[in-house]
């Protein structure tokens, strides 16, 4: 597979990144110590679902988050050596147990010989099924989360359960005050209209709506989580799929989820009876 040709044939059509930052990753926060780091945006198009994988490099310390399947890894293992060496990458973050997140778990375990792997303690007998995995190296998160100390930054890992994974987690970099939220807050956008970066929320919406409100448990789920969340100072969401959001789209984002009818809620339109 050429996959610096298919990942520079993707990021070209979307608006925010550049040539250079397609290929080398793009900084969504940076200083002298520490820097959060967005991999890649992992799509070939119609039938598969799009991915973004980041890391996090504190000191002489990464943390990797959510690297993604086998027909990603030649890049993302590509686009982290650019930054830091793979033996210096401590942890690797699952947010749950779907294949777009962790099915690549043996391949990253063969050139990340330091890295312990971090999932909920739900997935644990699920992860021999995504091939040669050491289990001795993968770590249970339960339920109530944890916090990781990096160098220069304390990572939060924050419950998120049934949104949609039963066991789900979220991650909070402290430092860079940047919230890894997985799915939620997925968007799913059409090929003529890509960003990055959420421009117009309002118009956004329309790109979430149908996603959020079929995957995600209840509103009273979501209003745990984003209770949650704003115990904390968050300038950046960051989910796994589609586009990022900044500033005062963080507000109206959580403020949009307080509100949002899913799942239980609108069973009756789901069923179809």
């Amino acid at each position: 597979m050429n996959t610096k040709s298919h990942h520079t044939h993707t990021h070209s059509k979307i608006r925010g990144v550049s040539e250079e930052e397609a290929e080398s990753g793009k900084l969504l926060y940076s200083d002298e110590n520490h820097k959060f780091i967005w991999l890649g945006w992992s799509h070939k198009g119609a039938g598969e679902v799009q991915a973004n994988q980041f890391l996090i490099v504190s000191g002489k310390e990464a943390v990797l988050l959510d690297p993604g399947g086998v027909h990603v890894f030649p890049f993302v293992i590509s686009t982290i050596s650019r930054y830091i060496s793979l033996e210096s990458v401590r942890y690797i973050f699952y947010s749950h147990q779907d294949p777009d997140v962790c099915s690549g778990m043996g391949l990253f375990m063969s050139v990340c010989p330091n890295a312990r792997f971090l999932i909920s303690r739900l997935w644990l007998r699920f992860v021999p099924h995504f091939g040669s995995v050491n289990i001795s190296r993968v770590e249970a998160i339960q339920d109530s989360g944890t916090t990781i100390n990096l160098p220069f930054s304390r990572l939060h890992i924050i419950p998120a359960h049934f949104l949609h994974s039963e066991g789900n987690f979220s991650l909070y970099d402290s430092r860079s005050k940047i919230l890894f939220s997985g799915d939620i807050g997925a968007s799913v956008m059409p090929e003529n209209d890509i960003y990055f970066e959420v421009e117009d929320f309002e118009k956004h919406v329309k790109y979430m709506e149908w996603f959020h409100k079929r995957y995600m448990k209840s509103n009273k789920v979501l209003r745990k989580w984003v209770s949650i969340v704003r115990k904390y100072e968050v300038e950046i969401i960051a989910p796994q799929h589609g586009a990022i959001f900044r500033g005062e789209n963080v507000r109206k984002f959580l403020s949009w989820l307080e509100n949002l009818k899913c799942g239980d809620d609108i069973l009756e339109e789901i069923y179809g009876y």
